[in-house]
């Protein structure tokens, strides 16, 4: 660990326990004030810190948000996993329960599917999110702003000829699941597999993980797969409330 990250580091454990003036960070820390002002400037800038009217310096809005949302990542899994079983065990297909990383899924949790057939996927690969459904899922539920930026990022790389490869065709599908409450991917990431995917929503209302069920054309068809769209939504509803979401009015329904 370099020396400015393990005292930039101290400085948020420092403050982890109470406000503290630019002296006692100083002293806290032993060394001298303007190596700590240095350090704080940059926390600030990134919102992990902020100074009072007292100049007294606090934890900032960054911090708490990336405590909520690790909070939220690291329960999510076991959270859903009943609920993922119970599913898997219904319906016998393939189950996976995802979460963004950047500009690409990551798959955290598996059910095998109970037929002969094995699909490649395993706990820790990593997927595009323009041709999964776990990916529109998980990007549906972002501000204009945080999209775009992601967006900024993607290659709409064809892997089907059925994939998506234009960002305005893209933003109307991610309407369409906006709008319906889940998202398809239909032969676009892989052929002939097809997926449909829900959100996991968490404590705040916003989008933590989704969760995907995907079936060989072999084994069942498309249409087959349509039909489970209404125990899935059921399913990540039930994830959602156990995982401390309490939908309003407003909100639509999944």
């Amino acid at each position: 660990m370099s020396t400015s990250l393990g005292k930039a580091l101290r400085i948020l454990v420092v403050l982890g326990e109470g406000p503290a003036s630019l002296d006692q960070l100083a002293t806290a820390l032993e060394v001298h004030k303007t190596t700590v002002l240095r350090l704080l400037r940059t926390l600030a800038d990134e919102h992990f810190v902020h100074r009072d009217d007292h100049h007294r310096y606090r934890l900032g809005s960054r911090l708490f948000e990336l405590s909520s949302r690790g909070l939220e990542q690291r329960e999510v899994r076991a959270v859903a996993a009943p609920h993922l079983h119970a599913f898997n065990r219904a319906h016998g297909h393939t189950v996976h329960l995802s979460e963004r990383d950047g500009d690409e899924i990551v798959y955290i949790d598996k059910l095998e599917s109970h037929d002969h057939v094995r699909m490649a996927s395993r706990v820790g690969l990593r997927g595009p999110v323009h041709s999964t459904a776990a990916g529109k899922v998980l990007l549906a539920d972002l501000p204009a702003a945080d999209l775009g930026r992601v967006l900024d990022t993607v290659v709409f790389t064809p892997r089907t000829p059925h994939t998506l490869t234009d960002r305005d065709a893209y933003l109307a599908e991610l309407d369409r699941v906006r709008d319906q409450g889940w998202a398809q991917d239909r032969e676009e990431n892989e052929p002939s597999i097809n997926c449909i995917g829900a959100p996991v929503r968490g404590p705040a209302g916003t989008v933590v993980a989704a969760v995907s069920v995907s079936v060989p054309s072999i084994v069942a068809g498309y249409h087959q797969l349509m039909e489970l769209v209404p125990s899935l939504l059921a399913v990540t509803g039930a994830i959602s409330r156990d995982n401390g979401w309490r939908p309003t009015r407003e909100e639509p329904p999944v």
